[in-house]
């Protein structure tokens, strides 16, 4: 299996969007991969949008994520 193209998505993806945002290579067992496209399907979102929807989650209720980065992920996430 090849890796998507940075562009590849349903959400809107404008050159302001993608110039704040790293990207990295992540590696993933194909079941769950498959499990995360059957849920952001199911949500209306993309799956990179899916995984940091589920990272946000995941940091928020270890405390780890500051509030000004958690305000700003909500506001792209219902924009999606």
């Amino acid at each position: 299996m090849t890796a998507a193209p940075a562009t590849a998505g349903r959400g809107p993806m404008g050159a302001d969007s993608v110039s704040k945002r790293d990207s990295f290579l992540l590696r993933i067992d194909p079941r769950i991969l498959a499990a995360l496209r059957k849920w952001s399907d199911d949500e209306l979102r993309s799956v990179n949008g899916q995984i940091e929807f589920l990272l946000r989650k995941a940091l928020r209720d270890a405390g780890r994520l500051k509030s000004e980065m958690d305000r700003e992920g909500e506001a792209r996430e219902a924009k999606e």
